[in-house]
C-alpha cells in the first residue's frame, strides 16, 4: 500500500471511531439520566475502574496498557461531561460543547 492508501484507512478508521465515540456518548446520556432519576451521583469510581480494567484487558496491542488506559481515561472524562449536561438540563443537546463550569 502507498503512503496515499495508508492514509486514507486511517480516515476510515477515524470516522468509525467517531461514530463509535458519539454512540457510547448516547449510552452515557442515558445513564445520566437514569442516575438522575434514582438520585445516583455521578462518579461512581468502581465503575470507572472496572471500564478501565476491560479495556487493559481487551488490548492486544501495539499500544501499550498505559496508552489505552489514558484514552479511556479522557473518553471517561468526556463521558461523565455529556452525563452531568443530561442530568442538569434533563435531555441531550448534541454537539453542544459543555463549559468549563460544567466541568
Amino acid at each position: 500500500m502507498t503512503l496515499s492508501d495508508w492514509r486514507r484507512r486511517i480516515d476510515d478508521i477515524d470516522h468509525k471511531l467517531v461514530e463509535l465515540l458519539n454512540e457510547r456518548s448516547q449510552c452515557a446520556l442515558e445513564i445520566g439520566k437514569l442516575k438522575q432519576a434514582q438520585n445516583l451521583p455521578l462518579y461512581q469510581p468502581d465503575r470507572e475502574r472496572e471500564v478501565l480494567e476491560n479495556a487493559e484487558r481487551a488490548n492486544p496491542g501495539p499500544l501499550s496498557d498505559a496508552a489505552i488506559r489514558r484514552l479511556f481515561e479522557r473518553i471517561i472524562d468526556e463521558a461523565r461531561s455529556a452525563e452531568r449536561e443530561a442530568m442538569h438540563s434533563g435531555e441531550s443537546s448534541p454537539g453542544r460543547e459543555v463549559s468549563g463550569k460544567d466541568v
